[in-house]
C-alpha cells in the first residue's frame, strides 16, 4: 500500500506542476524567432556583402594580373630602348672617332698642301731667279 500511496503522490506532484500552455509557450518562443528572423535576416546581408566583396576581388585580381603584364611589357620595351641606346651611344662613339680620325687626316692634308705650296712658290721663285739669269746670260752673250 505504501507503494501505491507514494505512486498517486508522485503522480499528483507531477501533475499539479502541469504541462505549459499553447500561449506560455508562443510567449516564450516568440522573442526567440523574432532574434532569430532577424540573425538571419543579417546572416543573408553578410553573405550578400561577402559575395560582393568576392567579385570586387576577382576584379581587382584581374586588374593586378593585367597591371602585371603590362607592366612586364613595359619592362621588356624599357629594356630594349635602352638596348637601342646603347647601341646608338656606341655608334655615336666610333663616328666620333671616325672624324676624329678625318679632322687629322684634313689637317695632314692641309700641312702637305701647304708645304707643297711653299715648295712650288720656291720652285716658281729659283725658275724666276733662273730665267732672269737666263734672260742677262743671253743678253751678256749678245753684247759680246
Amino acid at each position: 500500500m505504501k507503494k501505491i500511496l507514494l505512486f498517486i503522490i508522485t503522480v499528483l506532484l507531477i501533475t499539479s506542476f502541469g504541462c505549459a500552455s499553447r500561449d506560455y509557450v508562443r510567449q516564450q518562443i516568440d522573442p526567440l524567432v523574432d532574434r532569430i528572423s532577424k540573425l538571419d535576416a543579417q546572416y543573408a546581408a553578410i553573405e550578400k556583402r561577402i559575395g560582393s566583396i568576392e567579385s570586387k576581388v576577382a576584379t581587382l585580381e584581374e586588374k593586378i594580373g593585367d597591371v602585371r603584364k603590362e607592366s612586364q611589357d613595359a619592362m621588356k620595351a624599357a629594356n630594349e630602348a635602352k638596348a637601342l641606346a646603347q647601341d646608338a651611344m656606341k655608334a655615336a662613339n666610333e663616328a666620333k672617332a671616325l672624324s676624329q680620325e678625318a679632322t687629322k687626316t684634313a689637317q695632314d692634308c692641309c700641312n702637305r698642301a701647304d708645304a707643297a705650296v711653299a715648295k712650288a712658290e720656291a720652285a716658281a721663285d729659283r725658275a724666276e731667279n733662273a730665267a732672269q739669269r737666263a734672260g742677262k746670260a743671253f743678253e751678256l752673250q749678245q753684247q759680246k
